[in-house]
């Protein structure tokens, strides 16, 4: 039903089934671990207003599990990605793995999913360190280089009083820049491919 994916590794879909509605998937050698992708396989849809929440568990100091909510999986969102690189000194949240003899060994870290009600999950507050940016590294780049060329700009600004006649050089007023700036940010917030026409 579902599986499991770390850069470099193989894709695993056995997940390891420690009650009728929850599933878990060892990751070893987790303090090496960035990401983390879970997906539905397409096989087996979830049951009609069902989703699944994503947890994250790595062994505290003691070796005992400490479980963090990622976020969900649902027929409508049949896959993520989660950032787990930050997680690994957070504390625990509720889960529904505690009362579970789950087998694992201290330096395994562990992905569990619950299959549960859509309207519980709704109501779940994932780790927000766990999301992974929805905007795409394009878009990014994009906005940090806006900043940096108006930051840079304006740090020549001068007032009129300060100008003084350089007949050689021409002088582009900052609220121009501003404006130009401003307009770009809202094309690119409406269609970051906008630039391709």
């Amino acid at each position: 039903m579902f599986g499991c994916l770390v850069a470099g590794r193989l894709v695993q879909t056995a997940a390891q089934q420690v009650a009728e509605d929850k599933f878990v998937f060892d990751l070893p050698d987790y303090e090496n671990i960035n990401h983390v992708v879970v997906f539905m396989l397409g096989t087996v849809p979830f049951p009609e207003g069902m989703g699944g929440s994503v947890y994250f568990s790595y062994p505290d100091s003691n070796g005992m599990p400490v479980w963090q909510l990622l976020g969900f999986v649902t027929n409508g969102k049949p896959s993520a990605i989660f950032k787990i690189s930050g997680l690994k000194s957070g504390e625990g949240s509720q889960h529904p793995f505690g009362a579970m003899n789950i087998v694992r060994t201290p330096s395994v870290a562990q992905i569990g999913i619950s299959v549960e009600l859509l309207d519980s999950l709704a109501q779940q507050t994932p780790v927000g360190s766990a999301a992974v940016s929805s905007v795409d590294s394009f878009t990014q780049f994009t906005q940090k280089m806006l900043d940096n060329f108006y930051n840079f700009a304006s740090s020549f600004a001068v007032s009129q009083a300060q100008m003084t006649p350089s007949p050689s050089e021409m002088f582009i007023p900052a609220n121009v820049v501003l404006k130009w700036y401003e307009n770009f940010q809202r094309r690119l917030a409406q269609n970051p491919l906008f630039w391709k026409t």
